[in-house]
């Protein structure tokens, strides 16, 4: 038996610990845990935890590995030379001036001729831009037989607001895609183009908008929900209750569903298991890569994927720690370095997938030996000291362990969630500049704008003319143009 005692990190004499009186014993281990939870509180950042880098704060260098001190930049390999301005074709110039230099810079003697092949500099300048407006008079007869007034209706396709459909279009996109509020997209339609709009109004046509694309944002999910791969991650959105929708101030909450071509948003005033359902679709034949969270917990472990760069935080929080903590922490860590730096050789083409295979399978064993040797591990049920975090963090890795290796034999999966969270902080930036939507109506136009925009960028289609083309065909009683990628809509 040691002649020493560890308590809160510190060493102390056994002899003297065992000669303290039980209740300043029991004092001494209430607080020292008190203040180890406040510290690894107050020392969580975004490698260590979920918070995101913006709150790491200015003047907090990433160290180097083993050092202690911020590791040297790399000058860029293989980066992309700089790219030159594209110039227009000529004949889509407005004017071309053949600009001649009269004498020699040398000598002063004039010049005659012209070069085959002058230097081109353009100058781009945008025109004033004028609304275009048009006029419909309404005109109202009065009837010879029955004495009745009738006023022609307005023709089809013209809207009762009074606004055109590229300029609906566009409200909706600055709206949207830029995430400007009411009064910015008042004010820059008015500074641009000389347009007047009330709040009122701008609130209008984001309403017209939002019902016009929902056909093409259900077709999105029901795409979504047949894909053989999917990312799902949800984060917090406030709803209010302006419209009487939300009387309980319930806590909503932003999901996205994430494919190559086709992403889907939705608000809902729930994070539970069943809201997570709902929107994968159960049952579901393809394979989610998510987090841990327990709303995931109904998907079978050989259809989920668990998010590896959830993990790597997990870890570094458990090396962060004193003691047993920090070895195991320690330890799982260096797997994971050791797994990731096979996975990029694998994408780069350098390591075989059977090879990776084969790799992968003895890292496994190690790291499932890792978690069972901490799990065993004595600590209290009600416990909270940094241990018993670490062990009850290894006994949920230990429930999922099957889950942590799908990408490994599954070509297409990839390790993290890293595409949902990329998919996600356009709605958080969303977030922050509007402290969520008011109503749940405000909820939908968020959610399905989301929709649109990623899912149209990440098939470098033109947002703006695609709302332009949903909002005519909506005015027009058209089918609407689709958010499914062309090729499939084609053989469709």
């Amino acid at each position: 038996m040691s002649d020493e005692i560890e308590i809160a990190g510190i060493r102390v004499p056994r002899a003297d610990w065992d000669a303290t009186p039980a209740s300043i014993q029991m004092l001494v281990r209430v607080l020292s845990e008190r203040l180890m939870a406040l510290e690894e509180k107050s020392n969580q950042s975004s490698q260590n935890s979920s918070k995101p880098p913006s709150t790491d704060g200015f003047g907090k260098a990433v160290k180097a590995k083993g050092k202690g001190k911020k590791s040297p930049r790399k000058p860029r390999e293989n980066s992309a030379p700089r790219e030159a301005r594209k110039l227009y074709p000529a004949e889509d110039c407005r004017a071309v001036h053949e600009v001649i230099p009269p004498v020699c810079q040398g000598c002063g003697a004039r010049l005659s001729g012209q070069d085959r092949h002058p230097h081109r500099h353009q100058v781009i300048e945008l025109p004033p831009v004028v609304p275009e407006v048009v006029e419909y008079r309404l005109h109202e007869l009065r009837c010879e037989c029955c004495d009745t007034e009738t006023r022609a209706p307005l023709p089809l396709g013209v809207s009762a607001l009074g606004y055109g459909e590229r300029l609906t279009a566009m409200v909706a996109l600055l709206s949207g895609a830029y995430r400007l509020s009411y009064r910015q997209v008042g004010a820059l339609m008015d500074d641009l183009f000389g347009v007047r709009l009330s709040r009122g109004g701008v609130g209008r046509l984001r309403a017209e908008i939002s019902d016009a694309v929902s056909p093409a944002v259900e077709e999105a999910k029901v795409y979504v929900q047949g894909q053989p791969v999917m990312h799902s991650d949800e984060t917090s959105y406030p709803q209010g209750n302006r419209d009487g929708e939300n009387p309980q101030r319930t806590k909503g909450w932003l999901w996205v569903l994430v494919t190559p071509l086709v992403s889907f948003f939705e608000v809902v005033l729930s994070r539970s298991q069943a809201t997570a359902q709902a929107l994968i679709g159960k049952p579901f034949s393809g394979i989610v890569i998510s987090d841990r969270y327990s709303a995931y917990r109904w998907i079978e472990v050989t259809q989920w994927q668990v998010c590896w760069a959830h993990l790597k935080r997990d870890f570094t929080a458990m090396a962060e720690r004193s003691g047993v903590s920090h070895e195991i922490g320690d330890a799982l860590l260096r797997r994971q370095r050791r797994l990731f730096r096979w996975w990029h050789r694998v994408r780069d083409g350098t390591l075989s997938r059977p090879d990776f295979i084969e790799l992968v399978h003895r890292l496994r064993s190690g790291l499932k030996a890792e978690l069972e040797a901490a799990t065993a591990l004595p600590i209290a049920n009600a416990e909270k000291t940094p241990l018993a975090k670490t062990i009850r963090t290894c006994q949920q890795l230990l429930q999922v362990e099957p889950a942590l290796w799908t990408f490994v034999q599954t070509p297409g999966v990839e390790p993290t969630n890293n595409a949902a969270e990329r998919a996600l902080r356009p709605a958080v930036i969303w977030r922050r500049t509007s402290f969520g939507s008011q109503s749940s109506g405000g909820s939908r136009f968020v959610s399905r704008m989301l929709t649109v925009v990623t899912s149209l960028k990440a098939q470098h289609r033109d947002v703006l003319a695609f709302l332009t083309q949903t909002c005519r065909a909506t005015r027009l009683n058209r089918p609407t143009p689709s958010l499914l990628p062309q090729a499939e809509v084609e053989q469709d």
